[in-house]
Formats: C-alpha cells, structure tokens, sequence
C-alpha cells in the first residue's frame, strides 16, 4: 500500500481518538462541569451530528479546492477547537466546540476516503479503506486508553489538550506526504455536483449506507457508555477503563484488518458470518457483564466484529458510489456518522430504565433491525460486479 495511506491514517488516529475517547471521561466531565453522564454522553452525539452535516456539506464545498491544502486546514481547524475546549468553563462551549471540531473531522475523513481510493489501482479500495481505518483502531487501542488513563491521572482537559498538539506533527506529514495528483486519479473532468448528488437516488446505494449506518449505530451505542458499564456493573476500578477500551481497540484493529481483504472480492461472507455472531453478542455481554472475565473477552469479540461488518459496509459504499468521485467519501463518512449519532441518543434513554446494560441491548436490537433489513437484499451486498473490479 502507498505510504500516502499510513500518513492519512495517522491523521485519522489523531482524530479518533478525539471522536473516542469521551467513553473513558464522561464520568470526569460531568462532575467538572455539573451535568448528568446522560447529558454528557449528547457530546459523543453532537460529534457524531457535526460531522453527518460536515461531511456532505463540506465535500461539497471543498470539491474544486486543492486537496492537499483542503486537508491541511481541516486539521488546523480540529487543533484549534480542542484548544478552546480544554480551557472552557462551560458545557455549552463545550458543547460546540465539538461539533466545530467534528466538521473539520467530517471535511478531513471525506476527502481522505476519496483520496485513498484515488491512491490505489481499481479492486483495492476495501485495502485502502482498511489502512485508513486502522487510525480510527489504533486510536481505541492506544489514544483512547491513554487518554483515558491521563484523564484519570490530571484531569480530562489534559487529554483535550494532547490530542492539540498530537495534531501539530500531522501537518508536516499531510505537507511533504501526500501528492497533489492522486497516482490512479482518473484524468477525466469532475461530474457537476448534481449528478454527484442524484446518486442518492440508487436504491443499492442507499441500502448499504442504511446497514452501515445502523451497525454503526450498534457499536456507538455501547462504546460510549462503557466505562459505567466497567465500575458499575463488572464491579472494577477506574483504571479498568483503559483496560476494556485497550481491549475493543485490538478487536476492532484485527475486525478490520481482516475485513481489509476479504471486502473487495467477498463482502457477504463477513456480513453473512459477523452479523448473526454480533446479534448474539451484544446480548450475551449484557447477560454476563457481571462475569469480569467474560466482560473483558466478549467486548474484544465484540469489537472485531463491529468493525468488520462496518468496515465491509462503508466500502461497499464507497464502490456504490463510484458514480460521485468527489462526494464518495462524503456519502461513507454520513453513513458512519448517522449511526454514531443516533445509537448513543438511544442507548442514553435506557439508562435510567434498563441501567448500565441498556445501550447493549440497543446495540442487539438495532443489529436485528439491520439483519431484517438486509435479507430480502443479500445479493446486493453479496455480489461483487465484475466493473467495480474494472473500474
């Protein structure tokens, strides 16, 4: 794979670990800033709406600029807004400046989608897609722990403002790494936006961002209310925290490494295999959240396989979407996106009802709400057509 890849990916860690880690310091920040850890789990959620809007909005806008330049000032952006957060009083602030933060997020992650396609040859773009991705794993593998743990340690406006200057050497990377030209860029002139646009009319297309955006929703659901999950209902320290999140991070690294090969030429044997094993696994984890030991092997499992399926379904986007070069990525960072808005707002309204283990059985509802949806249309994300390999 082209080293462009691995720099957009270290951006994408950067940015993942601002999008995760909240789940380890929810609980910090709503007694700094006194608001319920429902209130505070709506910032996971305002994140999640910046960037549904920005990806779209922002792909548009940003189409005709250079996309080198265009990345840059998004992480610029993303820097700043961290900034202003670390030092905010305010949960309204704070409030905004995640969502400020998460459309600069949503500007870097369309473009860099579409760029990644760009860097490889046709019938490569799940590779391409896997490499990127693996900054948002690395990120719950090592950024969210640690950040999770400096949270514990000093407070967790010390995370906010390590993910700041994380960003700083990225520039330099975006700068010298990635090309003006796109190796496999096709040398062809850039369909009006609205042709672009009236892709969203294709039934194949909108199907697979719908399964995307509900197995998303699943994974969003529970991640983000792990950590009283951990204290609560397993019963262990704050530190274990780190512990489960290090854990989903390493499930949802090898979920997408191995989701990486197989989704180009085979993306209905993961879906086929990851989604049943993943409706009996949210349940089974509220069942036995209990058992530590148990806990901490089925959130591995559990991760490994929401990131496989996820990750299979955005590239079958992407490929649905070849007829919208420039708003591809747009389209697989909404999918992505609606999920990770909608699930934590459901899985917030159980709490109070169910407890600790009510966002896992969101999350196995919502994946049978994708299961259903997906089965009168298995072919669609089954079939590979000989002219996306060709493309």
């Amino acid at each position: 794979m082209p080293l462009p890849l691995y720099l957009l990916a270290l951006v994408v860690f950067a940015m993942g670990t601002s999008e995760f880690m909240l789940a380890g310091l929810l609980p910090d920040i709503a007694s700094d800033l006194d608001v319920s850890v429902g209130t505070a789990g709506t910032l996971t959620s305002a994140f999640a709406v910046g960037m549904l809007v920005g990806a779209p909005l922002v792909a548009a806008l940003a189409r005709n600029w250079p996309g080198r330049s265009s990345l840059l000032a998004f992480v610029l952006v993303f820097s700043a807004a961290h900034a202003v957060g670390a030092v905010t009083p305010s949960f309204a602030v704070l409030f905004v400046t995640r969502v400020v933060s998460a459309v600069a997020n949503a500007g870097f992650l369309a473009i860099a989608l579409t760029t990644a396609a760009r860097l490889v040859p046709p019938g490569k773009k799940g590779r391409a897609l896997a490499v990127v991705l693996s900054g948002t794993t690395v990120a719950t593998i090592a950024g969210v722990p640690g950040g999770s743990l400096l949270g514990t340690m000093l407070g967790w406006r010390v995370t906010f403002w390590a993910v700041t200057v994380l960003c700083l050497p990225v520039t330099l990377g975006i700068l010298m790494g990635i090309p003006t030209h796109p190796e496999h860029s096709e040398e062809t002139d850039t369909p009006a936006l609205r042709s672009e646009v009236s892709q969203l009319r294709r039934p194949r297309l909108l199907l697979v961002m719908l399964l995307g955006a509900l197995v998303n929703a699943a994974t969003f659901a529970s991640f983000t209310f792990l950590a009283p999950l951990v204290t609560d209902s397993a019963g262990l320290a704050t530190l274990w925290v780190s512990v489960v999140l290090v854990l989903f991070g390493a499930g949802s690294f090898v979920g997408v490494t191995l989701a990486g090969r197989l989704s180009d030429q085979r993306p209905g044997l993961v879906i086929a295999v990851g989604g049943p094993l993943l409706l009996v696994g949210w349940p089974a984890l509220a069942l036995l959240a209990e058992n530590q030991i148990a806990l901490l092997a089925l959130v591995f499992v559990q991760g490994a396989l929401s990131f496989a399926v996820g990750s299979t379904l955005i590239t079958r986007v992407l490929y649905e979407a070849a007829g919208a070069p420039t708003m591809a990525g747009a389209y697989a960072t909404a999918s992505l996106n609606i999920g990770a808005a909608v699930g934590p707002l459901i899985a917030a309204t159980t709490l109070d009802t169910v407890g600790d283990r009510g966002p896992l059985w969101t999350s196995g509802l919502l994946i049978l709400v994708a299961l259903l949806a997906a089965l009168p249309f298995r072919k669609v994300t089954a079939t590979v057509r000989s002219r996306e390999v060709l493309r």
